[in-house]
């Protein structure tokens, strides 16, 4: 079982493609790659919505998630997410165990 966290952040002006470059550029997004746990986090910028930026943040079990949002990092993320007057929307994930019954309608 994983986790997977969809967070759409929007802003205005830009903002959200801000934070998002801060975020890699301050070396916080590395730092979230190397936690324990950690198995996605990539930013996504929809083409219909210039204003706006998926994160998709994925992690082994709650556990690992639970660390991370009690990691030194969340106050950072909160601080940035402040800076840049963002708003989010989150949409929230569990991964199924076993094969997956779609698999054949997937081309690798």
């Amino acid at each position: 079982m994983s986790i997977i966290v969809n967070i759409y952040y929007t802003g205005k002006n830009g903002a959200a493609a801000q934070f998002a470059e801060e975020m890699t550029r301050s070396g916080i997004v590395a730092a979230i790659r190397a936690e324990e746990g950690n198995l996605r986090y990539e930013y996504f910028f929809p083409k219909d919505d210039p204003e706006t930026v998926l994160l998709i943040d994925s992690w082994r079990d709650q556990e690992a998630l639970n660390v991370h949002h009690s990691s030194e990092l969340m106050p950072r993320i909160m601080e940035l997410r402040e800076k840049y007057d963002l708003h989010m929307k989150v949409e929230r994930f569990v991964s199924a165990s076993g094969e997956q019954a779609d698999e054949k309608y997937i081309r690798k």
